[in-house]
């Protein structure tokens, strides 16, 4: 994970509810130079939505969000996914995915999170809700206790706060819905999301 993270500094976060627009919308996201897609397990198409992206999207490297339980873990790796996002974290998710070998980013929110994921080998952690529970000051206060520990921060993070976050010694990357808006998806404003996923490429580069 931390080198996909190292690699992709910023994440679109995707709620797909229509199947029909998951393939328009990754290729929206990977022509405007986001690659790596987090699509989340929150609705009844997600799971197609995954599975048309992988098998018509060359360019995009999709990974499974909202992971909250070995069977759905289980399922992100039957399903091709890259990798697999959960909000918090359990033993048997910590277990499960150190065991398979699976790319898995686990969710914390605070140092005794982290230090629970350090003793299952884990360096790698998705910082959520980053905002709500203190965001780059949280950040700042746990590097000194974890200086190797890396972080991918998600949640009220946009245009206005991401360079705050990436500017930060502990954080490779961002996760973040501002560049699928649920009001753009449902009008299928591909170029207009096209341009959002230009806008926070060229902010990395």
């Amino acid at each position: 994970m931390k080198e996909l993270l190292s690699e992709y500094p910023i994440i679109p976060v995707v709620v797909i509810e229509q199947i029909e627009d998951a393939v328009p919308l990754a290729k929206s996201l990977v022509a405007g130079g986001l690659s790596v897609i987090e699509v989340t397990l929150r609705t009844p198409a997600a799971i197609a939505g995954i599975e048309d992206i992988i098998e018509n999207v060359p360019g995009a490297v999709v990974g499974s969000g909202t992971v909250c339980s070995e069977s759905q873990l289980q399922m992100s790796i039957e399903l091709g996914c890259k990798f697999a996002v959960s909000p918090g974290a359990t033993d048997s998710l910590l277990k499960k995915a150190r065991d398979s070998g699976f790319n898995y980013l686990p969710g914390v929110s605070s140092a005794s999170e982290v230090m629970r994921g350090l003793e299952y080998g884990y360096d790698t952690f998705k910082f959520f809700p980053a905002e709500a529970v203190g965001g780059t000051t949280l950040l700042k206060s746990l590097h000194g206790p974890f200086g190797d520990v890396k972080f991918c921060a998600t949640g009220g993070i946009g245009l206005d706060n991401v360079m705050s976050y990436l500017s930060l010694a502990n954080v490779l990357s961002v996760g973040g819905s501002w560049i699928t808006p649920s009001k753009l998806i449902k009008e299928k404003r591909w170029s207009e999301i096209e341009r959002l996923a230009s806008q926070a490429s060229s902010l990395t580069q």
